[in-house]
C-alpha cells in the first residue's frame, strides 16, 4: 500500500473521494493513503452522506489533517470495517499518548468534543475513504476539540500523519499475513 504526505496545504473538498484521485495526482497506482492538511468545506452537491445532506448537517473544520484512502479488491461494507479499523488505530494511538478516546462507529471523541470526520463509498472500480482530524476546534459546526490544543506540536503534524498511516499499514499486513499462514479445515 502506497503512503504519500502531501507537501503543503490542500482544501479537502470532497472532490478528492474519487477514483483514482491519488494516481492522476501523485502518481500511487493501486491502494494508496494519502494524507494532507488543509481546511475542509464540502459542498452539498459533494457530499456523499445522504443523511448529512437530508439533515442540512455542514461539514466544516478550519484546520485539520485528511487522509483519502482508495482500495481495489475488496466491497464497500468491507472498506467500512477498514474505516472503522483505522479510526480505531488512531484511537488507540492517541491513548498511548495519555488521551481519553472514545470511538463512536466511525467518529473519534476526546472529552465529549468530536474529534474527526470519516465516511466510506465506492466508485465503479474501487472503495475510498476520507478521514478528517481537526488540528484545531474554531468554527466547527458541533463542539469539538484539535490535535493542536491536544499539545500535539504544529512541527509535529506529518510525523502523526505517518504515525497513523503506519498503524494501518502494519494492520493490513498483519490481516493479510494471517490470512495465509493458516491451513484449511474439513
Amino acid at each position: 500500500m502506497h503512503y504519500y504526505l502531501v507537501p503543503g496545504t490542500l482544501a479537502y473538498t470532497g472532490h478528492q473521494l474519487a477514483s483514482l484521485w491519488a494516481y492522476k495526482n501523485f502518481g500511487l497506482l493501486g491502494d494508496s493513503i494519502v494524507a494532507f492538511r488543509g481546511p475542509c468545506s464540502i459542498d452539498w452537491d459533494e457530499m456523499v452522506d445522504v443523511e448529512d445532506v437530508l439533515e442540512r448537517s455542514p461539514i466544516y473544520g478550519s484546520d485539520m489533517l485528511h487522509f483519502v484512502v482508495e482500495h481495489f479488491s475488496i466491497d464497500l461494507e468491507q472498506m467500512i470495517c477498514r474505516q472503522r479499523l483505522f479510526m480505531a488505530l488512531i484511537g488507540e494511538q492517541l491513548t498511548r499518548d495519555g488521551h481519553r478516546v472514545e470511538r463512536q462507529g466511525d467518529d473519534l471523541y476526546i472529552g465529549g468534543r468530536k474529534l474527526s470526520i470519516s465516511i466510506a463509498t465506492a466508485s465503479p472500480v474501487s472503495v475510498l475513504m476520507h478521514v478528517g482530524l481537526n488540528l484545531v476546534s474554531a468554527g466547527t459546526p458541533v463542539p469539538a476539540v484539535g490535535l493542536l490544543e491536544l499539545g500535539y506540536r504544529e512541527e509535529a503534524v506529518g510525523e502523526l500523519a505517518a504515525r497513523f498511516a503506519e498503524a494501518y499499514r502494519n494492520e493490513l499486513v498483519g490481516m493479510a499475513r494471517a490470512r495465509c499462514k493458516v491451513r484449511g479445515v474439513k
